[in-house]
């Protein structure tokens, strides 16, 4: 892929901007805790991340990545997450090093930023605006935004159709499959980051990057 092509980045969220997995599994065992079950070890909830709040509610409710909660008990696990993940978004959610850095330092280069997150949009948009992010995006689509979410190409497509973009001229950085999965589908560029939830090296997207300012270093000669 030819960085050259690349008019707009758009960004996935939990593990590419920020580091969430301690409030994520905070909420998580206090579902857990008030269905009288027992808390599971944060490193086991990181690996049930990245398909969205609902698939996380069945994936922690069962202990199993493909495990499928009995309806009714997924209804009262979900608003018990709810409840405890929207009042404590940010108690110790933080941007990775280097992200506000790179942030600004893209802005610079005048491209359009977007986030496109499987995190339903009620809870990504406080959770960037309480950590100060917010201001940079000109676009979040969150998983409960259109019918489709990643892998799904219908994200990236509507933020390309969106910024009157060709989808080849948007990099989509991200931190896994999901992210690459959906680059692929749509068209677009796919970058990860190496220190996200999952391991980069075995994702095949057309960038790796240790920091998010290597983004400006791949960008800013094409940009002008």
């Amino acid at each position: 892929m030819n960085a050259s092509l690349y008019r707009a980045v758009a960004f996935d969220l939990d593990g590419t901007l920020v580091d969430s997995i301690a409030d994520l599994a905070a909420a998580a065992n206090a579902m857990r805790e008030a269905l009288g079950m027992v808390p599971l070890p944060q490193a086991r909830i990181c690996t049930h991340v990245g398909d969205g709040v609902a698939t996380l509610v069945h994936r922690a409710l069962t202990d199993a990545h493909d495990g499928e909660a009995p309806q009714a008990l997924w209804e009262q696990g979900f608003a018990l997450f709810v409840q405890h993940y929207r009042t404590h978004l940010a108690d110790h959610t933080r941007p990775y090093p280097g992200v506000t850095e790179a942030l600004g330092l893209l802005k610079q280069l005048q491209l359009p930023l977007a986030v496109v997150t499987n995190k339903s949009s009620r809870l990504a948009m406080p959770l960037l605006e309480q950590l100060g992010l917010a201001g940079y995006f000109c676009m979040v689509l969150g998983g409960d935004s259109l019918p489709e979410k990643k892998p799904s190409a219908m994200p990236l497509l509507h933020v390309a159709e969106q910024l009157a973009l060709k989808p080849g001229q948007l990099l989509m950085v991200g931190d896994s499959a999901n992210d690459v999965l959906a680059a692929r589908a749509a068209g677009c560029g796919a970058a990860v980051v190496a220190y996200g939830y999952a391991d980069a090296a075995t994702l095949g997207a057309d960038h790796i990057v240790t920091s998010l300012v290597e983004l400006y270093d791949l960008l800013k000669n094409e940009s002008h």
